[in-house]
């Protein structure tokens, strides 16, 4: 018997299994004190009312024999995938709804495409960088190669046509940076992508936040990009589902390598390997994209859109350079001082008791950064701004850094 070699590639522990770490040790040693989490990217609103109601409905229905469901169809219901298909012509992108995969959530489904990728592929991968993208990369002892994201390029890399690659992921808007790409920069990708044979790995978990003109939704919104993309997005941020999981990926019929259909490949894969999302969830991921749900969902997001710009705001004038939170629900701050991020984390939280997300976490590049989250509470949120107004703002009014 031998084990895969390649886990011990990864980190002893996974970045935010690490910082749940650290909390809990500094709450046993300072019970008195109060935690403001705004670390790790869980909402706290509810689900929305629409949902709810669904989900009530969908389980009567299974408690009765005569619209009781068993094992429903791997890639998802007919009637959450053409909602799905109805909530992309909103921002005038139109997919078959046979090209949609309902899934358990994005995070699942990146790492579970790459079964049908040969481990014999190099893949680029941002820097800083979602975790998820490098682990699962390395578990399957994948050549990776990064595209330094940085203040020079506004944490945007762009393709580099001495670097070669085969499998190529984005996010955007990105986590953890807060930057998003607009159309145009991602029509650069998409020519990169398909003069190469190259396959994108679009994750679009936040598009939701996107609020600027000119910034994309979906890779989609790219001509050409039907032909080298897939694309994963999430109820999670959106709807709150991060506790009942709901996702799903698009996968174009026109996603062609090898002579073989990508789509082909990803629903034997699926129909093999998943059982699907439970009905009752899928009926309340359907509300979520009804118009009274989308209304409902959408002043929750309005929510962390306020908070976002609640800690911008905490941080103009204090000195402290940051992107992110305007299309986003993070911010990506500079550590002061040029602060190792992980000191800083300990330093943040010994001071404030506020919890973020050291950036070394992310990657080389996101040493000497930090993310917060705009997730958390309103009440949390307030507490935190002003704790960060305090530790910064006023040290400099003195003349003087506070660190």
């Amino acid at each position: 018997m031998k084990i895969n070699q390649n886990y011990r590639n990864l980190r002893e522990s996974y970045l935010f299994s690490e910082i749940a770490r650290k909390v809990a040790a500094f709450a046993a040693k300072h019970p008195e004190r109060e935690i403001l989490k705004m670390g790790i990217g869980d909402v706290t609103l509810p689900l929305a009312p629409a949902v709810v109601a669904a989900m009530e409905e969908a389980a009567r229905e299974q408690g009765d024999k005569e619209t009781f469901r068993g094992y429903g169809p791997e890639q998802g219901y007919p009637f959450l995938r053409e909602a799905i298909r109805d909530y992309y012509k909103t921002f005038g992108v139109f997919l078959d709804a046979d090209e949609i995969f309902v899934s358990d959530g994005a995070k699942s489904d990146l790492g579970n495409i790459l079964d049908v990728f040969d481990a014999d592929n190099t893949v680029l991968i941002p820097d800083p960088v979602y975790p998820v993208y490098v682990d699962t990369n390395l578990m399957a002892g994948r050549k990776i190669v990064f595209a330094a994201a940085n203040e020079q390029n506004g944490f945007l890399p762009m393709p580099d046509e001495r670097v070669g690659a085969d499998i190529i992921y984005i996010c955007s808007p990105n986590n953890p940076t807060g930057a998003a790409y607009s159309v145009e920069q991602l029509r650069a990708w998409v020519e990169y992508a398909n003069e190469r044979g190259a396959v994108i790995l679009y994750d679009a978990a936040y598009e939701s936040f996107v609020s600027e003109e000119g910034l994309a939704r979906s890779i989609y919104e790219v001509e050409g990009a039907r032909e080298c993309a897939v694309e994963f997005c999430s109820f999670s941020k959106t709807a709150g589902f991060t506790g009942t999981r709901c996702g799903y990926t698009v996968v174009p019929f026109a996603l062609v390598r090898e002579g073989a259909s990508l789509h082909k490949m990803w629903l034997r894969r699926q129909t093999t390997k998943f059982n699907g999302v439970g009905y009752i969830v899928q009926r309340g991921a359907a509300a979520a994209l009804s118009a009274e749900g989308r209304a409902q969902i959408g002043r929750n997001v309005s929510v962390y859109r306020a908070n976002a710009r609640k800690i911008c705001e905490a941080l103009d004038g204090t000195g402290i350079g940051y992107t992110g939170g305007k299309n986003s629900p993070y911010i990506w701050l500079k550590c002061p001082k040029d602060l190792d991020s992980f000191a800083f984390f300990d330093h943040l939280l010994e001071r404030t008791g506020v919890v973020g997300t050291p950036g070394g976490g992310f990657g080389k590049n996101g040493e000497g950064y930090f993310r917060l989250t705009a997730f958390a509470d309103g009440e949390t949120v307030e507490k935190a701004c002003k704790k960060l107004r305090e530790l910064f703002g006023q040290s400099i009014e003195r003349g003087r850094r506070c660190i």
